[in-house]
């Protein structure tokens, strides 16, 4: 049978361990995870999302048992060629004539604590799972896995590095195909030939925001024809085989840029660059959301600064930590996360992105294509 099993490094067999001594520490008997990050996290198996019942069963340490994967028989092969196959976790195939929810249940046995489920499982799952135990309290599973994922070991940091080059490598191409008369939509769809062609498995997001359409932080491509004198926002990532995500935004200007446009983009990038200067271990999130928001509000930009200044990235391209207001958690080595403010005020718009892992030494960019407006030939 062929295999697509990643370095060992990257999805180490300790993790299930680590999580059943997690789920005791947050009081959880068990947790119960379904296809998704988590459980991709813990056994590299990237299993479909079907409603058929495929959950990783991980009991808490040091008494509850080992873990064990219920997955569909038609599934069996996939399991047993997945990372998941060189585990050592029982994998147990139900028919379709079987209730799959019984069978966890009764392998579970009598638990004596609350059960975690992964954040993001189907309210489908959610009800059955309750059903089938319903002496069991359902709380979250990131009650246990959030220490563990959001804190990123060197071989996950490796992973969104590559993540990081191979974006990196899509946007230095961006300006070819920035042509006035295309449309958003056509750009969009080079870009995403490119994201794959340049070693991503799959395109999550292909922003391409032109014009007015540039002053719209989560634009969607439209037929809108690029001009002679627009901004154009390109935010764009996609996941790798990997399983870690890219996310990196530039803004191009296509023709000259006008000088209001240019007075604003200069105080983005200081806006950038202070908020990527901040990040050190010990100093919190919220402070480096502030040493974003600072030279933009002192510039008069403040009101046309509409969202957060990061989020954290890997298995998914949105996860904790959340770099914004409020967010008192002090930053940790391995911690990887986005530093992406943005300006907004119409006409046009602009955005800059990178991700950024924290180091002992302070902030790693994993984004090094240049931060300087590009403008791009308008004939």
């Amino acid at each position: 049978m062929v295999t697509d099993r990643p370095d060992p490094g990257l999805y180490p067999p300790d993790r299930l361990d680590r999580a059943a001594a997690a789920s005791a520490e947050a009081g959880l008997a068990a947790l119960l995870l379904t296809p998704g990050p988590d459980l991709r996290y813990l056994t590299g198996y990237d299993a479909p999302q079907l409603e058929r019942l495929t959950c990783l069963a991980v009991p808490a340490a040091p008494a509850g048992g080992k873990p064990f994967l219920v997955v569909p028989r038609l599934e069996l092969p996939a399991a047993h060629a997945s990372p998941a196959g060189g585990l050592d976790i029982e994998i147990i195939p139900w028919d379709e004539t079987d209730d799959p929810y019984a069978l966890v249940a009764q392998r579970l046995g009598a638990l004596p604590g609350p059960v975690g489920l992964s954040d993001r499982m189907w309210a489908l799952m959610v009800l059955r799972l309750r059903d089938a135990l319903p002496g069991a309290r359902q709380e979250l599973a990131s009650a246990a896995l959030r220490g563990m994922r959001i804190r990123k070991t060197p071989a996950e940091v490796a992973a969104l590095r590559a993540a990081g080059e191979a974006i990196d490598r899509v946007h230095a191409r961006v300006p070819d195909w920035l042509r006035p008369g295309r449309t958003e939509r056509q750009v969009a769809a080079d870009i995403a030939d490119a994201i794959i062609g340049e070693g991503h498995a799959r395109v999550d997001f292909t922003i391409v925001a032109s014009g007015p359409n540039a002053a719209s932080p989560h634009h969607e491509v439209s037929d809108r024809v690029l001009l002679a004198g627009d901004a154009v926002v390109v935010d764009i990532g996609g996941t790798m085989p990997s399983g870690y995500c890219s996310d990196c935004t530039r803004t191009y200007m296509i023709g000259e840029p006008p000088p209001e446009f240019a007075a604003y983009y200069r105080v983005l990038r200081d806006a950038q660059q202070a908020a990527f200067a901040a990040v050190r271990p010990g100093v919190t999130a919220e402070a480096v959301d502030a040493a974003a928001r600072g030279p933009i509000a002192a510039a008069g930009y403040g009101g046309y600064f509409v969202h957060r200044t990061g989020h954290g990235i890997g298995l998914e391209s949105h996860e904790d930590p959340y770099i914004v207001s409020g967010n008192t958690e002090p930053l940790e080595p391995g911690m990887a996360f986005s530093i992406e403010p943005g300006i907004y005020p119409g006409p046009h718009g602009a955005r800059i992105e990178d991700i950024v892992v924290c180091t002992e030494q302070g902030g790693e960019r994993l984004n090094n294509v240049t931060r300087k407006l590009i403008c791009v030939d308008a004939t």
